[in-house]
């Protein structure tokens, strides 16, 4: 890791995850930031020039974003005379994108606007706009309107203030969950 990567990454690490992409932006860091970002992670990618990320984005935690491999290492080792080159390429997150923790997005890829990634996926092919994806590999498994309309009618559990939970909250949060486990 080069001096300036490990600066950056002390640096992301003393953020919330709306300063870090404020911290992105203002350094030029990734190849694009756009407006209202939010980046969970703690690690700059190798070849952050690689990666845009348009308005509205929110990066959770641990998000691999691969820009490379690494096969010609092996190859090169086992075949000196080879001298095959590292592949790299691009990942580009379009508008209102959220995408789950522990995800990898291969280079190559690109998220259309309003997606949802979900949690543990392997995004090897682009993801078409208005969708949810999910799996390894990840395949479409709903229309993100519809999951939209779905949120908005559905009773659940939440927090009124970020990050601050109160004792209503927290009540109606295991009543919700006794009653849905009661009912197996």
């Amino acid at each position: 890791m080069t001096k300036q990567r490990l600066f950056q990454t002390i640096s992301l690490y003393l953020a919330g995850a709306r300063k870090r992409g404020e911290y992105l932006k203002k350094h030029h860091i990734f190849g694009l930031i756009g407006y209202n970002v939010r980046y969970q992670g703690r690690v700059i990618p190798l070849y952050p020039e690689l990666i845009k990320l348009h308005d509205n984005v929110f990066i959770a935690l641990n998000v691999h974003f691969e820009t490379h491999d690494m096969i010609n290492r092996v190859i090169n080792t086992k075949y000196p005379d080879a001298k095959v080159p590292e592949y790299v390429g691009c990942i580009e997150i379009m508008e209102n994108v959220f995408v789950g923790s522990d995800t990898t997005i291969l280079y190559g890829v690109r998220i259309g606007e309003n997606c949802i990634i979900g949690s543990g996926s392997l995004v090897n092919k682009d993801c078409e706009p208005n969708s949810i994806y999910a799996g390894v590999p990840a395949k479409r498994v709903g229309n993100f309107d519809d999951f939209v309309e779905k949120r908005r009618k559905k009773d659940y559990s939440f927090v009124k203030r970020n990050q601050h939970i109160g004792a209503e909250e927290v009540e109606k949060a295991w009543r919700m969950f006794e009653e849905r486990h009661s009912e197996v």
